[in-house]
């Protein structure tokens, strides 16, 4: 393997070997702390404009399986510890490595990842390089900015996912970056689902004569999405709304609320949540390095779970407007399946019975 070097916006280089496609890359880095779901992570498009530095340190060892794809590869980068290189899994079809390769993304192996997380811990998230060679120069790597992400990530079409069985609703999914599997799950739930670009106006969706809105996940600055979160102040009320992670966020703000960026996120299949409702606490997976400011929600919507860890906003429920909203991922993959009861919840909203 050649040298690769990730270099920090702070100016410490780490020295390591090449893996996945030549070149070099700039990004922001985050950790994730899943110790399964490689591949789900590395699909998600959530992670968009970001280098992904996973904190298990032995990765690639049941290869890649591409039906466990979330959605396309957006990661600017990737950092392990250690990559395995000949991986034993019944429905692996071939190496971590090449994936990389197919879809142009440069990585690093060899590099001490507990080390750095703790570095992003105390400092906070920080943009980074993959380079042949540390540059002398950090300008570039310090004035980088993720801008624009989910017009990045977006389908710019229509498209459509029959009802697993019987139909029993349609659903409008608004898609910010979406991972596949809400759909999978709405689809499993009698579901018809309608995937519509990021940048449908509300008389489009509503025009569908859809049973309910699910408004998904996706990456970047929840404030930028200026146009989305003017659509969706014009469906609150109109039609049940669900919304997962980047459209929780974007809820918050079409009524007024304020977002702020976390110090290093919330990534990986291990986070826990508390109910407030009846203090039951449900273990999570979660994507994401925005959080709702819950004091700016006060007498707009209820804050129904927080953060176990720090007590971040994590649900916010709006019974006069027929909506609610998480900021995990009840649809798991890679996770747990603590809360899949939501799609039930919503699917009640919808007219159903759910099975809850």
């Amino acid at each position: 393997m050649e040298k690769a070097y990730l270099v920090l916006s702070n100016g410490m280089v780490f020295e390591g070997q090449a893996i996945g496609a030549p070149g070099e890359s700039i990004g922001e880095l985050v950790f994730t702390t899943g110790m399964v779901g490689y591949m789900e992570t590395l699909t998600d498009p959530s992670y968009a404009g970001q280098i992904i530095m996973q904190t298990f340190p032995l990765i690639g060892n049941y290869g890649v399986i591409p039906e466990d794809f979330e959605g396309d590869c957006f990661a600017k980068g990737y950092v392990v510890r250690e990559l395995c290189e000949q991986p034993s899994n019944f429905r692996s079809q071939y190496e971590l490595d090449r994936f990389l390769k197919e879809r142009g993304v440069c990585g690093i192996c060899g590099v001490d990842t507990r080390q750095i997380t703790r570095i992003i811990r105390e400092e906070g998230v920080m943009n980074a390089g993959i380079f042949s060679a540390p540059p002398i120069d950090l300008s570039e790597i310090q004035a980088y900015s993720c801008a624009g992400a989910v017009s990045q990530v977006s389908h710019r079409e229509k498209r459509l996912f029959p009802a697993q069985g019987q139909e029993k609703f349609t659903v409008a999914l608004i898609d910010y970056g979406a991972k596949q599997n809400i759909i999978r799950s709405l689809c499993a739930k009698g579901c018809k689902v309608i995937s519509l670009p990021f940048n449908v106006t509300a008389e489009e969706v509503l025009s569908l004569g859809v049973d309910g809105v699910m408004l998904s996940n996706g990456p970047g600055d929840p404030k930028e999405n200026v146009q989305a979160i003017a659509q969706i102040k014009k469906l609150l009320g109109k039609v049940p709304i669900f919304g997962i992670c980047l459209g929780h966020q974007l809820t918050a703000l079409a009524l007024g609320g304020d977002t702020v960026k976390l110090k290093y996120g919330h990534r990986g299949a291990n986070q826990p949540v508390k109910r407030l409702s009846d203090g039951r606490c449900f273990i999570s997976s979660q994507n994401h390095g925005y959080t709702v400011v819950s004091q700016s929600m006060e007498g707009k919507g209820l804050l129904s779970y927080i953060n176990a860890n720090d007590f971040s906003c994590e649900g916010l429920d709006y019974p006069d407007l027929n909506c609610f909203t998480v900021q995990f991922h009840p649809e798991a993959a890679g996770g747990p399946r603590d809360t899949g009861f939501l799609f039930d919840r919503f699917i009640s909203m919808m007219g159903g019975k759910g099975n809850a």
